[in-house]
């Protein structure tokens, strides 16, 4: 949950930022929006609504949080909400100079402030930075002597927002606290949240629920086989031991998850020292112990897939117990003998 019937947009203002590789404009304003109840209700709808209130952000900067530029504007606009128009004016000419990639689209930026946002069960105001960059095509019906017209009108979908970014007025030493929306693909968006805004995903329990299970399954499906001899159904019995871990526990154990998921000494002390290289390659450090994200699990999962695939023929999805998987080879070539009670 995001907002709620008392969240309130308060101040809105909209710039147009285009691409300066396409020779494209800026264009600022020197007033707020003024909006009528009804607009303030559907653009709150708009901007807020796709939000994901599980993931988090915070602003960071490699020598001093001071010197991220929309850190500073943001801090600037919760100080003096009323001064909007300047700092979107700053936070605009900013976006503009780091829209020089040529896949980069034009499109209105729009800088809000709201009053009452819900996360985590408390109220917070917010600063939004959104930007609309796809344009759809609407039909337009309408009557004239008693005949149907038809004409066509371009627009920004309500149902969707390209990008967004929603600061909450909580936690600003550490950075503050950030809900992000990037529509479009990484590879066409890094300045959105690398060059513009300068953000890192918040490390949290969903933080480290998401990259504990993808670290494991790096190692289980990358290192694992070059270290010991393993077959697949093996690998796919390791994924499913993890996951079935991680919607079994409440809490996260390093020492407890190895001893019963790996089990052996030696591929623990494997996983280990692939765990410190993850760790050094990525500049962070997963803690040994946390609560486990269950919206984190519920997404993983989706790639935790436990598949054999032999040849083009045949793909063998392992749910349960490795036990009832037997492989062997004979003159015809290699086999695989799968045991069940029943065939559904």
């Amino acid at each position: 949950m995001i907002f709620t019937e008392e969240t309130t947009l308060e101040h809105l203002c909209i710039n147009y930022v285009g691409n300066q590789t396409h020779q494209e404009a800026l264009v600022t304003t020197d007033s707020e929006v003024f909006l009528e109840d009804e607009m303030k209700a559907l653009l709150k709808d708009y901007f807020l609504k796709n939000f994901k209130p599980e993931i988090f952000f915070e602003f960071f900067h490699s020598s001093n949080i001071e010197n991220n530029e929309v850190y500073t504007y943001v801090s600037e606009i919760f100080e003096q909400p009323e001064l909007l128009e300047n700092q979107s004016k700053k936070l605009a000419k900013l976006l503009y100079e780091h829209s020089t990639n040529p896949r980069t689209k034009g499109g209105e930026f729009y800088v809000c402030f709201f009053k009452d946002c819900i996360v985590k069960g408390e109220r917070y105001d917010a600063v939004g930075l959104f930007k609309s960059e796809n344009k759809d095509i609407f039909l337009k019906v309408s009557t004239k002597n008693e005949n149907f017209e038809l004409e066509t009108l371009q627009g920004i979908n309500l149902n969707k927002v390209d990008k967004g970014c929603l600061i909450y007025n909580t936690n600003k030493e550490q950075g503050y606290l950030m809900s992000i929306i990037d529509g479009t693909s990484r590879a066409e968006t890094s300045y959105w949240m690398d060059d513009f805004l300068q953000v890192r995903q918040r490390q949290d329990e969903y933080f480290e629920t998401q990259e504990t299970l993808t670290l494991y399954k790096e190692y289980i499906t990358k290192q694992l086989p070059q270290e010991f001899e393993i077959s697949k159904a093996d690998q796919a019995d390791f994924l499913n031991k993890s996951l079935t871990f991680f919607k079994e526990k409440e809490e996260f154990k390093m020492d407890e998850f190895t001893g019963e998921v790996l089990a052996d000494k030696e591929v623990i002390n494997s996983f280990n020292a692939f765990k410190t290289q993850y760790e050094d390659e990525r500049d962070y450090v997963l803690s040994d112990e946390f609560q486990i994200h269950d919206a984190a699990v519920k997404k993983n999962a989706r790639i935790f897939k436990s598949v054999i695939k032999l040849d083009k023929n045949f793909h063998i999805y392992v749910h349960g117990d490795r036990k009832l998987i037997q492989q062997g080879q004979d003159e015809n070539g290699k086999y695989y003998i799968l045991y069940f009670a029943e065939e559904n």
